[in-house]
């Protein structure tokens, strides 16, 4: 071995220690920042649903002290429940109506405010500003502004048009619901198109107009494709809000009138803490979440046929 190849051995060791050791004190403060984060989900979310799901195979009411083991009773118990199955079916329609109404508008605002005008950020502002707003205070305020008597009726009747008591009529009730939850969360996803649509290379878009396209089909052939991406993260997490929603029936409607607005969380709300069935309750619950997994799962197989750049 030549003089040369056993100083570079020599080195060596010193320098693979050295790397190892960066390496061991990387992978230390990555732990270090992602530990808040893995501790809240195991704390805040994975124990108290395996506690969910062990309720769920029990006969639970706080108020009698029962607590006894019945198994798989209480998932025979929903299959032969219209009621849940009701609440299910409003459900779905809630969410089809938000993701469709709250996506498309999201779009269209973003479209829009990503125009290099004068005072366009204070619009941006404004259209965001539904966000920050406290849920309670925002579907308070709407409750009564669409009431009988309310400032939505006034403003109709000066054109001459009779509205109806819109949270009161069954064909309206739940309609009304989902234009005010689309409102009100409709600027954070016009924040995510805005933020995708700027992202989209300027040259792209030069190079179509140079090609004789006109702005539709630019936006059509080549900002459309780069923004799936945004698309598929704004329709998982508007989906997963909507099959959630809670405060604004709750609030504006309580389930009625009927059981035309009653989703499924507020059924597993009325289960718990006004018929103190817990175990029937938590069982409502495990179903609500394997459904909302099942739809996102679905949504995450098909991005492959529509996502750009999704192989």
């Amino acid at each position: 071995m030549s003089g040369r190849e056993t100083a570079a051995t020599a080195d060596g060791g010193p320098r693979r220690s050295a790397a190892r050791r960066l390496a061991r004190n990387d992978a230390a403060v990555g732990l270090a920042f992602v530990a808040p984060a893995v501790i809240g989900v195991i704390g805040l979310g994975l124990i108290p649903f395996g506690y969910v799901v062990w309720y769920a195979f029990h006969d639970w009411n706080p108020l009698l002290g029962e607590f006894t083991w019945i198994g798989f009773d209480n998932f025979d118990r929903l299959l032969g429940d219209d009621v849940v199955w009701g609440a299910l079916l409003t459900t779905f329609t809630f969410t089809a109506l938000l993701m469709v109404l709250n996506i498309s508008l999201a779009l269209l605002l973003a479209v829009l405010l990503n125009q290099r005008l004068r005072g366009i950020t204070t619009f941006r502002a404004l259209f965001f500003s539904p966000v920050i707003v406290s849920t309670v205070a925002w579907v308070l305020i709407w409750g009564y502004l669409v009431a009988d008597n309310g400032g939505v009726n006034g403003a109709l009747a000066l054109v001459g048009i009779d509205g109806p008591n819109w949270l009161r009529d069954p064909n309206w009730a739940l309609v009304t619901v989902v234009v005010i939850q689309v409102f009100k969360g409709v600027g954070m996803n016009m924040i995510l198109f805005l933020a995708a649509l700027q992202g989209v290379p300027g040259e792209l878009k030069e190079a179509s107009r140079l090609d004789g396209a006109g702005a539709w089909r630019t936006f059509r052939s080549v900002t459309l494709p780069l923004i799936t991406p945004t698309i598929l993260l704004v329709s998982i997490i508007t989906m997963i809000a909507a099959m959630d929603v809670f405060v604004p029936i709750q609030v504006l409607t309580s389930g009625g009138p009927g059981r035309e607005t009653t989703v499924i969380s507020y059924l597993l709300y009325q289960t718990a803490f006004r018929q103190n069935d817990f175990g029937y309750a938590a069982a409502i619950g495990v179903l609500l979440f394997a459904v909302t997994l099942a739809l996102t799962m679905v949504q995450w197989k098909w991005r492959r046929r529509w996502v750009h750049d999704e192989v």
